[in-house]
């Protein structure tokens, strides 16, 4: 298996490592789109009157969107990682994502560790999702499974 040589393996993720990714504006296709692929049709999300009721300026993105988005926008980061699998997230919904709103995702290296495969290893990395604002909307810890550099010789 060939592996593309500007992904970053795990011997080559320090932590502390941190950057940022570039952002997205978040649309009503998107909404309507991911309200269609999971049958989440909840009002908050597809009706501007309801959540103008709940104090919103209207519709609110789904909380399960925001996170499907920062890990696309992880994967098109100027740092790339040679990722296997992600094996657990810990989430938390800090605050309401709106139609119109740009995010983007600061990605920190919390800390990684051997596995007992000695082709890869896992990372920790941290996540702050924010707006156009700098307001956090997300945030949160994803453990990585990434490929290592193959043995010398």
């Amino acid at each position: 298996m060939s592996i593309d040589p500007a992904l970053l393996r795990f011997e080559q993720i320090e932590p502390d490592l941190t950057y940022t990714t570039g952002g997205i504006m978040v649309t009503e296709a998107h909404i309507v789109a991911f309200a269609g692929l999971t049958g989440d049709f909840f009002d908050i999300h597809m009706d501007d009157d309801y959540a103008r009721s709940l104090g919103y300026p209207g519709r609110v993105a789904h909380g399960l969107l925001g996170l499907a988005l920062c890990d696309g926008l992880k994967n098109r980061a100027c740092v790339r990682l040679a990722a296997i699998v992600s094996l657990n997230w810990r989430w938390r919904f800090s605050g309401p994502i709106l139609v119109g709103d740009r995010i983007a995702a600061e990605i920190t290296v919390l800390g990684k560790r051997e596995t007992r495969q000695p082709d890869r290893g896992i990372v920790t990395l941290g996540f702050r999702l924010f707006n156009q604002l700098e307001v956090t909307v997300q945030e949160g810890e994803n453990d990585l499974m990434v490929h290592r550099l193959p043995p010398a010789g």
